[in-house]
């Protein structure tokens, strides 16, 4: 009787959640089945199609390519179209002259900011602040948002360990731990609580899947890996994406075991959807589907056929879906229920907007003029970016630098006002950034006196400078010699307190097919810095870029260095702040910086080998090592330091045996040993010393960013259980294996504390 009450009880229990759930999802799905029945063929393939909006204008949408499209019902959503004028007119367009009256969807890169740009996703990973990098996604929301937008291609949560690829300034590094956090907290960000209000924008998690693997780091290219490196290292900020809910997922360019992504159904349909228990709608990449083509798979009806068939839902730009699709349904190659499926889901998505309610609940003019590029978000865009900063050398303490003296700014990224917000802002009115020379001498004041000059161009090479500044963000080229920019800029350093080089990558030298082979400094900047050093003044080096480079011998030779990627449309003043120590850097670093790109890739939690080069030794005969150049990293991941100094103190373990179902407690303090108040970002590694498969050498499993008072101390606790030690086995089962651990705690991953412990 017992056995039947506790069965008959689990058994309400999961038909009342069940009844939950339903109750909130009946009225959506009544609503669909009701509209999915009079939808004609035609109108459910128009569903699965995503153009681009083109030239669109306010006041031409009728008049425009596309509108007869959107009229006859072929057309399901749009994208790089904003402002409320041009939306509400193209929308007018599908709720008023189509049959059906079906709203548009609309979507835009809105990657690190919508107008408010904040830091380069890889920028602002370096913050390890899941609060902050929320609160980006969120503003990002609220801008995006009351500008018409619903529907953003964000985030990007690829893995990547190659400093050549150039979109890895579009992702948060080479982590799957740090990774998967921020995943969560930017699809929170975005979706909030309630995607049916109006200030809240539908997540897209790409590229799905591996594209930050590609061979050579070269865009587009094919990849290739084994499945236990998906799931224990790649896959793992997809999953976190989905577990938070994202409302679509992006499928990725690359292959995936000899599949490209938007074809492989083991991948959209057995993982994403199965084992994940995605619901959402799954969007190709631009012309993905196309490309298939390319890629060897057969013509454009035969790839679209497999896109659908292997679960994706819309077709971005490529028109495969709405122009081949009936022909494969009636030669038996598709089925009406796939078809029905994916026009299912991208209705869902709609409504879950509350577009069938309103469908110009996006477009409310008061909104787009008082929500967007606010005193507010500005402030908090510039409190970001200097988060994201990371302090990687400051020897005799030349930073920060005192307010009242004679600075002289030299540099081709000194006075760049345009490249400021980085790679994939395309939303910002550049204008109104930020440039390094603004904000010193906004923030450094009357007295302090402030000289400029370029010094040098971005790279001595016209066409490559020229394939490196595109949409908008040219850095003006100047037609002197080298050799006069160079003369004028020693000039003005005679005459200074101090130099601040403005050096590096230019925006678009990093981002979407920005890949490069030699990740050093252009050389005509290099010859910049080295003249510079010779005057003998101290030189802080103010680096911009959007990927690790390989900076060994300006790390030699400057001895300042502040990484300040790409800190958005605030840049200048949050570098300025950073500079004068209005503001003391935290950032860590979340990609490992190589000595010279033969390294590359090069990443902290690598495996073992059987040969492994003995601590502190360079090379050793009949080892892994190289030749001509050491195995460590020039700075390691999660490097970075502070105007103040802390020091950690030996781990304390609650016990030494973790047994199952229980935990252990590590607590170390941390002590601000300097004269400045800071924050530093407290790291934890785990290694498992013998498993059923290799194991890394480190993997990150927690961190604690805190603020500590000048002379203070604090004890910083991590809880670690048995879930913390999960990965995946050879079987793909996810397990712990009973055995010893080591524990590290430290400020880097390389600079440590160490402990052992036991799982039982």
């Amino acid at each position: 009787m017992k056995v039947f009450r506790k069965c008959l009880f689990l058994f309400m229990t999961v038909v009342t959640g069940a009844s939950a759930q339903t109750k909130q999802d009946v009225k959506m799905n009544k609503f669909i089945s009701t509209l999915m029945q009079k939808m004609t063929l035609d109108e459910k393939l128009g569903q699965l199609n995503l153009p681009g909006a083109g030239d669109i204008t306010t006041g031409q949408a009728s008049s425009s390519d596309i509108a007869q499209k959107i009229e006859d019902g072929k057309i399901g959503g749009l994208f790089n179209i904003k402002t409320v004028e041009k939306i509400k007119d193209v929308q007018k367009i599908a709720v008023e002259k189509s049959r059906l009256k079906i709203p548009l969807i609309f979507g835009m890169d809105v990657i690190h900011g919508y107008q408010t740009v904040f830091p380069i996703p890889l920028g602002l990973s370096c913050t390890w602040d899941m609060a902050l990098i929320e609160r980006s996604a969120r503003i990002a929301a609220i801008e995006a948002s009351a500008d018409g937008i619903n529907w953003t291609f964000s985030p990007m949560v690829d893995i990547s360990r190659d400093a050549r690829w150039g979109r890895a300034s579009e992702g948060s590094g080479e982590d799957p731990y740090l990774g998967s956090q921020i995943a969560k907290a930017m699809v929170k960000g975005y979706q909030g609580d309630d995607l049916s209000r109006n200030n809240t924008i539908l997540a897209c998690v790409k590229h799905f899947a591996l594209y930050g693997a590609i061979e050579a780091g070269r865009d587009y290219n094919t990849t290739d890996m084994s499945r236990l490196r998906m799931y224990n290292e790649y896959f793992p900020p997809y999953k976190a994406a989905v577990d938070a809910g994202a409302g679509s997922v992006m499928t990725s360019f690359n292959e995936v075991d000899g599949i490209p992504a938007s074809a492989n159904k083991w991948l959209m349909t057995d993982v994403l959807r199965k084992q994940w228990g995605f619901n959402g709608m799954v969007v190709t990449d631009y012309t993905a589907i196309n490309e298939m083509i390319e890629h060897g798979l057969g013509d454009l009806k035969t790839v679209s056929a497999l896109a659908l068939k292997a679960g994706v839902d819309m077709d971005m730009v490529g028109e495969g879906f709405l122009t081949t699709l009936k022909q494969s349904l009636t030669g038996g190659k598709i089925a009406q229920q796939e078809i029905d499926m994916a026009c299912q889901r991208i209705l869902e998505a709609k409504y879950k907007l509350g577009l069938f309610d309103d469908p110009y609940r996006y477009c409310n003019v008061k909104r787009s003029k008082t929500e967007i590029l606010t005193p507010a978000n500005r402030k908090e865009a510039r409190a970001t970016a200097a988060q994201s900063f990371v302090l990687l050398k400051n020897d005799n303490h030349i930073l920060p630098l005192k307010k009242g003296g004679k600075i002289a700014l030299i540099g081709p990224l000194a006075d760049a006002t345009e490249n400021m917000t980085g790679t994939w802002s395309v939303a910002a009115d550049f204008k109104k950034s930020v440039s390094v020379l603004s904000g010193l001498k906004s923030i450094g004041g009357k007295n302090t006196k402030i000289s400029y000059a370029k010094g040098a161009n971005l790279t001595a090479d016209s066409a490559l400078e020229e394939r490196s500044t595109m949409f908008g963000k040219s850095l003006g080229r100047d037609p002197r010699s080298a050799d006069v920019l160079l003369k004028e800029a020693l000039a003005i350093a005679q005459q200074a307190d101090v130099i601040v080089a403005a050096l590096g990558e230019s925006a678009e030298m990093s981002g979407e097919s920005s890949s490069r082979s030699d990740i050093t400094i252009p050389q005509v900047q290099k010859d910049l810095l080295a003249a510079l050093l010779k005057t003998g003044k101290p030189v802080v080096l103010v680096l911009f870029t959007g990927r690790p480079l390989a900076l060994k011998w300006e790390s030699e030779n400057a001895p300042s260095i502040l990484n300040v990627w790409f800190g958005g449309s605030e840049a200048g003043d949050a570098i300025a702040d950073v500079l004068f120590g209005d503001v003391n850097p935290s950032g860590k670093l979340t990609m490992t910086f190589p000595q010279n790109v033969g390294q590359v890739p090069i990443y902290y939690n690598h495996k073992n080998t059987g040969r492994p080069l003995a601590e502190g030794k360079w090379f050793q005969k009949f080892r892994s090592n190289y030749l001509d150049v050491s195995n460590d990293p020039l700075y390691p991941f999660g490097y970075g330091l502070s105007y103040t100094t802390f020091d950690y103190s030996a781990i304390q373990l609650s016990d030494t045996l973790l047994k199952k179902g229980q935990s252990i407690k590590a607590n170390i303090t941390v002590k601000n040993t300097g004269s400045r108040d800071g924050q530093e970002v407290v790291q934890l590694y785990t290694r498992d010393l013998v498993g059923s498969i290799t194991r890394p050498v480190e993997e990150l499993k927690g961190f604690q960013k805190i603020s500590l008072k000048a002379g203070e101390s604090r004890v910083v606790s991590f809880t670690i259980t048995e879930e913390d030690l999960k990965f995946y086995n050879s079987d793909l089962n996810y397990v712990a294996e009973p055995g010893t651990f080591k524990l590290f705690i430290g400020t880097n991953s390389k600079d440590v504390k160490e402990v052992g412990f036991t799982l039982q």
